[in-house]
């Protein structure tokens, strides 16, 4: 179905020609979290992020409707990976909750820990969450992700997607897209950029395990990702949630243009929003007003070989794999959704 029930009314943008959410038009049930004085600044300013990091953004939504949603019994347990790194320089943190870092690949095994550990106390109005980037998560942490899920351990998983091993160098993971450039992917030879038909889709994978809540979400829809993330919260057991987060450092897009980078990639079907509950698709979030794939890749530097002579079936694949989006999740609203 369409995501667009009486709870989750779409925000109509009166002013021609801006993306202008106006919270201050909306009732103050269906304001943000980032809208309230009563926010918990979970992310605290001060970090080491790069300009314009979309998971700074991602984190910082994510962890203050966690905690709102939770009434502040929150712990949070982190990979190795940028948001490690930038967020807690020793001796340093950015975070104002509890929170633990180990390895690169076993922050779900830590966060099945703390709530074993929770769970053996006694304790069971404290919830866990657990983050990570896509190479710590679908990479080096699958082993662990996937172990998770198949015992149900009560945790909610957040996946940062930015599509790279950026902390490192920029290196290619299992999220990279095809064409796209990485420093292990470069754009040389016949086939220039991340080899086509590779790679693996999580949020399908966690389905396949009939996990309580997958959902997909993208920073620059800020009601819808809150609103997925207070719906994961409902559900005890494992919930997988994967977050859309465009790196201008990586991708080579401009800082100042991430909302946007975000908001082309879901409008033209490279990166699809919906819901699942124990394994069946429950909710998709529409298309209302579809953008071509060429003017999402074209803000981005690691797609600039795609347009060249020569690599126009790169481009072509690319357009291929928005158009299976489409089709596979049924993204393009009716008349009467986009009305």
């Amino acid at each position: 179905m369409s995501r667009t029930p009486d709870s989750q009314q779409r925000v109509k943008f009166y002013q021609t020609g801006t993306f202008t959410v106006g919270n201050r038009l909306l009732d103050d049930a269906q304001r943000t979290v980032q809208a309230s004085v009563e926010r918990a600044n979970s992310l605290d300013s001060g970090h080491r992020a790069c300009q314009g990091c979309g998971e700074a953004l991602g984190a910082r939504y994510v962890v203050d409707a966690a905690l709102r949603a939770a009434d502040d019994k929150l712990v949070a347990a982190n990979a190795t990976g940028c948001l490690e790194v930038f967020t807690t320089p020793y001796p340093e943190s950015a975070w104002r909750l509890p929170w633990i870092h180990s390895l690169f690949g076993n922050a779900p095994a830590v966060g099945a820990g703390i709530a074993a550990g929770l769970r053996a106390r006694g304790i069971d109005d404290v919830r866990v969450l657990a983050q990570g980037g896509d190479g710590g998560t679908t990479d080096i942490g699958m082993g662990c992700l996937s172990g998770m899920f198949d015992r149900n351990d009560d945790v909610f998983y957040v996946c940062y997607n930015n599509q790279a091993y950026m902390n490192t160098g920029v290196q290619r993971s299992s999220q990279t897209p095809p064409a796209a450039r990485t420093a292990t992917t470069t754009v040389a030879g016949s086939e220039p950029g991340n080899e086509l038909g590779t790679g693996k889709s999580v949020p399908l994978i966690a389905m396949a395990h009939g996990i309580p809540y997958v959902a997909t979400a993208s920073v620059h829809d800020l009601h819808d990702l809150e609103l997925k993330v207070a719906r994961a919260m409902e559900f005890h057991g494992a919930r997988y949630l994967e977050v859309f987060v465009p790196c201008p450092l990586g991708w080579g897009s401009k800082p100042a243009d991430t909302i946007k980078v975000a908001r082309l990639a879901t409008q033209s079907g490279m990166f699809p929003l919906f819901e699942a509950e124990y394994g069946e698709i429950t909710a998709t979030t529409k298309i209302r007003t579809r953008s071509p794939v060429d003017e999402y890749l074209k803000l981005q530097r690691r797609f600039a070989h795609v347009f060249q002579p020569g690599n126009e079936h790169q481009l072509e694949a690319l357009r291929q794999v928005a158009e299976r989006n489409i089709r596979r999740f049924d993204l393009v609203a009716d008349t009467e959704d986009s009305a």
